[in-house]
C-alpha cells in the first residue's frame, strides 16, 4: 500500500466567546427582538467553536464540514465585529502542531488577540483533517481515489492560503507550524500527493504507459521540490525528510518503468534497458535508505523481471546499444491537480448566524450619518428657538402684549396672569431648585465612573512597564502606553465635556439667580400680585384707537409664526430615511463606502426644503417685529406718561421676563439632567471598554509569563558537580583506542548533541560522575540498548540520511557500541554491601586508559567493582 503524509492538527485552548460578543451586542443594539436573536448566535457560535476544536475530529468527512463551516463563520463575523485589542479583545491560544514539547518547558504555543490569527490556525486544522481523511483511503476503490484527490488538492489549496496571509493576519512572527516556509512546503507535499493518487488511478484504469509516465514524472518533480524546501530547514517532523526523498526516487522510477514500455513498443530496446536499469538504481536506493518508511518489494520484482527479460531478448535478438541515461530523451509531464481556491463559504451546509447584523463599516457609517443628521436637526430647531426667544425678548422689552390688556391701570394684565398659573403649574421654585440640587450629584457619578476607568488603565500600564523592564526583548507584546492611546484620547474628550457642562450649568445657576425674585412673585396667588404691581392712571381713551388694534393684529401674527415652527419642529424630528440599504450597496459595489458623499447627499434631499421654510419662517417675524416696534412708538406717545406708569410698566416688563426665563431655565435643566444620565450609559460602556481591555490584557500577560517560564525552564543549564581529579587527561598519554560511552542526561539539547558528535574528532569521553547516586537512582536507568554499528556517513545532497533517529544514548565512529546496564544493577555501590574490592577488569579487546597500570594491577586510591561482573557488560 502506498505511503502517504498527513498533518496532525493544532490544539487550541478553550475561549468563551459568549461573554464579549453578548456584551458588545446589547451595548450597540437596543433591547428587542434583533438584540434577543443577536445574543442567541453568540450563543449557537461559541457551540460551534466547542464542536470544532473542543473535542477529538473523527477522520471523516462530516468532521471537516464542522471545522469548514466554523472558519465560514468567523470570515462572515469578522466585518461585523470590531475585533482588536483596543475594541473587542478575545484572545485566542493555539499549540505548534509539530512541536512535542520537552519535560520541563512544554509544547510551544502563541496567544495572540486576533480574529485572523484565530482563522488562521482553523485553516489549518481544515487542511491538516483534509490530509488525514485522504490518507484513510481506500487506494484500490475508484470513488475513494477520487475523493483522496479531493481532499489533498483541498489542503494544499488551505496551506497555500495561509501562506499568503499569515503575516498580514498575525502582525508578528508566527509559530513555525503557520510560517510561510513551512505552509509552503505541507502545499506543495499535498499537491504531489493528489498528483500520485492520479497516477494510481491512471494505473489501475490501464490507462496508455505514455500518459501514466507523465503522471508520475510530474508527481516525481512535485516530490523532489518539496523535498528541496524543507532539505536544509528543521521546520518538519524528521520522518517527512526521507519519505519525500524515497517517493521521488519511486514516482521517477514508475515513470521510467512506464516510458521503458513505450520504447519496447517503439522497438528501441537499448532504451528499454536504459530505462529499467535507472528504475532498478533508483528503488535499490530507496530499498537500501528507506526501506523502514516505505516498501518498494512488489515494485522491485517488477523492474527487475522486466529488466531481465528485456536483457535477455537484446542479447539474444536484438543486440541494440544500450545508451547512457543522460543520453536519453526527457520524459514529458503532465499535472493534473490544481490548488483548491479558498473562498468563502467552503462549507455546503453554511448559513450565517449573524446574517442580518450588517458590517462594522456599515455600523460605523451609520453612526457618522447620525451625527450629521443629529446636526442639522439641532441646527434648523435651535435656529427656530433662538428666533422665538428673540421674539419673546423683544416683546418683554416693549411690554407687550401686557400693555394693551393694562388699559385700566389697576388690574392685573391676562397675559400676566397666564403667565403665573403657568409657572405654578409647573412647580414654581421649588421645581428648578429640586432640579439644580440633582445636577451636582449626577456631575459626581459621572467623574467617578470616568476616573474609575481612566485609572485601571493606569494600573495595567504600570505593571506592563514594570515587566517590560524586567525582562526586556522578551516581553514582545504591544505596549499598553501605544495600545491605549484610542482610550486615553476618549476618556480626555469626556473630561473636556463634563468641563463645559460644569460651565454650562453655572450660567444657568447665574440666570436663575438674577431672575429668582421675579419668579416667586409670579408664584403667589393673585390679591399679592395685584398688589405687588404698582397702579397707574387710566388710560381707557386708547381703548378703540386704530395703534391699538395694529398692534395685537401684529401680536396674533406673531403667535401664529411660533405655533407654524413648533409644528416645522415636530416634522424636522420626524424625518427618517434607513441608509443601511444605500451604504451596504455601495460596500458591494465599490468594495469601500464614500460616507462622507452619500450622507451629504441624502441630508440635503430630506432637509432642504425644511431649510427654505425655516428661513422664511425668520424673515417673517423679522417683518413683523420691525411693524411691531413702529406701532409701540405711536403708541407710547399717545399713553399719559408719569411716574406711576413707568414703574408699572417696569414691572410688568420684568415679570414677562421672568416667565420667559423660568420656562428656558427649567428647559435647560431638564436638557442638564438628561445630559448626564445619557452621559452616564456612555461613561459606563466606556468604563466596561477599558475593563474589558485590561481583562484580556491580564489574560495575555499570565499567558506570556507562562511562556516566558517554560522558556527559561528549556533552556540549557551546566552540570552543577565538580569534575574529579580522575577525569582530568594526564600529561602524557597516548591516545585511547576504546572510549567509554557518556552518560545519558535530560537536557533538551541532547538530540543535538547527538547528532554533531560523530562529526568531531573522537576524544576519550569522560568516566561517570563519582558515586553519588543513590540505588534508587540507578534502577531507575533505561535497559534499552545502544545501537552496536557506527552511524551512517552523511547522505548526498539529493537523499535524506538513510537512519532514523536512534536511541538516545551516542555512538562513536570506529569505535564498538555498548551495552546499557542490567535493570536495577547499581555501578556506584562500592562499600555499600560489605563487598570486598577487587582489581580491574579490563574489557576484552578494549585499551586501557592513557597513563593506566599494567594489566590486573589497580588504581591508586581508586574503589574497584567486585570480581563477578566487570564494569561493562561483554558484547
Amino acid at each position: 500500500m502506498a505511503t502517504f503524509i498527513s498533518v496532525p492538527l493544532k490544539k487550541s485552548s478553550e475561549v468563551d466567546l459568549v461573554k464579549p460578543l453578548s456584551k458588545f451586542v446589547t451595548a450597540s443594539y437596543p433591547s428587542g427582538e434583533e438584540q434577543l436573536e443577536y445574543l442567541r448566535a453568540v450563543e449557537e457560535l461559541n457551540k460551534l467553536r466547542k464542536s470544532a476544536l473542543g473535542r477529538p475530529l473523527d477522520k471523516h468527512e462530516s468532521s471537516l464540514e464542522i471545522l469548514l463551516r466554523y472558519y465560514d463563520q468567523l470570515c462572515a463575523i469578522e466585518p461585523k465585529f470590531p475585533f482588536s485589542e483596543n475594541q473587542l479583545c478575545l484572545t485566542f491560544t493555539w499549540k505548534d502542531a509539530f512541536d512535542k514539547g520537552s519535560l520541563f518547558g512544554g509544547s510551544v504555543k502563541l496567544s495572540l488577540a486576533s480574529l485572523g490569527y484565530e482563522k488562521t490556525c482553523v485553516l489549518f486544522n481544515c487542511a491538516a483533517l483534509a490530509s488525514q481523511i485522504a490518507v484513510e483511503q481506500n487506494t484500490d476503490n475508484d470513488e475513494c481515489l477520487k475523493a483522496a484527490a479531493r481532499f489533498y488538492q483541498l489542503a494544499s489549496g488551505a496551506f497555500s492560503h495561509i501562506k499568503d496571509t499569515v503575516l498580514s493576519a498575525l502582525n508578528r512572527e508566527p509559530t513555525m507550524d503557520i510560517c510561510p516556509e513551512t505552509v509552503g512546503t505541507l502545499s506543495t507535499i499535498m499537491l504531489a500527493q493528489a498528483q500520485e493518487v492520479f497516477f494510481l488511478k491512471a494505473t489501475s484504469d490501464r490507462m496508455k504507459d505514455a500518459v501514466i509516465a507523465k503522471l508520475a514524472n510530474q508527481a516525481a518533480d512535485y516530490y523532489g521540490e518539496a523535498f528541496k524546501q524543507c532539505q536544509y530547514k528543521d521546520n518538519l517532523p524528521k520522518e517527512v525528510l526521507p519519505v519525500l526523498a524515497a517517493k521521488h526516487c519511486i514516482m521517477q522510477a514508475n515513470a521510467e518503468l512506464h516510458q521503458s514500455i513505450l520504447a519496447k513498443q517503439k522497438k528501441r530496446f537499448g532504451e528499454e534497458i536504459a530505462r529499467l536499469q535507472h528504475a532498478a538504481e533508483l528503488v535499490k536506493t530507496v530499498a537500501s535508505r528507506y526501506d523502514e518508511y516505505v516498501s518498494v518489494k512488489e515494485l522491485t520484482d517488477k523492474i527487475n523481471r522486466a529488466l531481465t527479460a528485456a536483457k535477455k531478448d537484446n542479447d539474444f535478438i536484438y543486440h541494440d546499444r544500450v545508451p547512457e541515461v543522460k543520453d536519453l530523451e526527457h520524459i514529458g509531464k503532465a499535472a493534473l491537480v490544481k490548488a483548491t481556491a479558498i473562498t468563502p463559504p467552503l462549507s455546503q451546509k453554511f448559513t450565517d448566524l449573524f446574517e442580518k447584523m450588517v458590517p462594522m463599516a456599515v455600523q460605523q457609517s451609520m453612526g457618522i450619518y447620525g451625527q450629521r443628521k443629529a446636526e442639522t436637526v439641532n441646527r434648523l430647531v435651535g435656529t427656530m428657538r433662538e428666533a422665538t426667544n428673540l421674539c419673546n425678548g423683544v416683546l418683554a422689552s416693549l411690554n407687550l402684549p401686557a400693555a394693551l390688556e393694562d388699559l385700566s391701570g389697576d388690574s392685573i394684565p391676562q397675559s400676566i396672569a397666564e403667565k403665573s398659573r403657568s409657572i405654578v403649574e409647573q412647580g414654581g421654585l421649588q421645581n428648578i431648585e429640586k432640579l439644580i440640587r440633582d445636577l451636582p450629584e449626577l456631575l459626581t457619578r459621572n467623574r467617578e465612573i470616568l476616573d474609575e476607568s481612566l485609572k485601571m488603565l493606569d494600573d495595567e500600564e504600570t505593571t506592563d512597564n514594570e515587566l517590560r523592564s524586567k525582562f526586556n526583548q522578551r516581553w514582545n507584546r504591544t505596549p499598553s502606553g501605544d495600545l491605549y492611546k484610542p482610550l486615553r484620547a476618549e476618556g480626555n474628550n469626556f473630561r473636556n465635556i463634563l468641563d463645559k457642562a460644569v460651565q454650562a450649568d453655572q450660567v444657568v445657576r447665574d440666570r436663575y439667580n438674577a431672575q429668582c425674585d421675579m419668579i416667586a412673585l409670579l408664584c403667589k396667588p393673585q390679591n399679592e400680585l395685584n398688589a405687588a404691581i404698582p397702579s397707574a392712571n387710566p388710560t381707557k381713551t386708547l381703548q378703540g384707537s386704530e395703534v391699538v388694534n395694529v398692534l395685537r393684529s401684529l401680536l396674533a401674527q406673531l403667535e401664529e409664526v411660533k405655533k407654524e415652527r413648533e409644528t416645522l419642529e415636530e416634522e424636522i424630528k420626524a424625518v427618517t430615511f434607513d441608509m443601511s440599504t444605500t451604504f451596504l450597496k455601495a460596500l458591494a459595489q465599490d468594495g469601500a463606502i464614500n460616507e462622507e458623499q452619500l450622507s451629504l447627499s441624502q441630508l440635503d434631499q430630506s432637509y432642504g426644503s425644511y431649510n427654505q421654510k425655516v428661513s422664511a419662517s425668520l424673515s417673517k417675524q423679522e417683518e413683523l417685529l420691525g411693524k411691531v416696534q413702529t406701532a409701540h412708538q405711536e403708541f407710547s406717545s399717545l399713553k399719559q406718561s408719569n411716574n406711576e406708569a413707568n414703574q408699572r410698566e417696569e414691572v410688568l416688563k420684568k415679570l414677562a421676563s421672568a416667565h420667559d426665563s423660568y420656562v428656558e431655565i427649567c428647559n435647560n435643566l431638564r436638557e442638564g439632567t438628561k445630559f448626564y444620565n445619557d452621559l452616564t450609559e456612555i461613561l459606563l460602556k466606556f468604563q466596561n471598554k477599558c475593563s474589558d481591555i485590561v481583562f484580556a490584557r491580564k489574560t495575555e500577560r499570565d499567558e506570556l509569563l507562562k511562556e516566558l517560564q517554560q522558556s527559561i525552564a528549556r533552556e540549557p543549564s551546566a552540570p552543577s558537580f565538580n569534575v574529579p581529579a580522575y577525569q582530568s587527561t594526564p600529561a602524557a598519554p597516548a591516545p585511547a583506542p576504546g572510549p567509554t560511552p557518556a552518560p545519558r542526561t535530560v537536557f533538551a539539547q541532547q538530540p543535538q548533541q547527538v547528532q554533531q558528535q560523530p562529526q568531531q574528532k573522537p576524544q576519550p569521553p569522560s568516566r561517570p560522575p563519582p558515586p553519588s547516586f543513590t540505588p534508587q537512582a540507578a534502577s531507575a536507568t533505561p535497559a534499552s540498548p545502544a545501537p552496536t554499528g557506527p552511524p551512517p556517513s552523511n547522505p548526498p545532497a539529493v537523499a535524506p540520511p538513510s537512519q532514523a533517529q536512534g536511541p538516545p544514548y551516542p555512538t562513536y565512529q570506529g569505535y564498538q557500541g555498548f551495552y546499557q546496564m542490567s535493570m536495577g544493577y547499581n555501578p556506584y555501590a562500592y562499600g555499600q554491601y560489605n563487598m570486598p574490592y577487587m582489581p580491574y577488569q579490563p574489557t576484552p579487546g578494549q585499551g586501557g586508559y592513557p597513563g593506566a597500570p599494567p594489566a590486573g594491577q589497580p588504581y591508586p586510591g581508586y574503589p574497584q567493582q567486585p570480581p563477578h561482573q566487570p564494569y561493562y557488560p561483554q558484547q
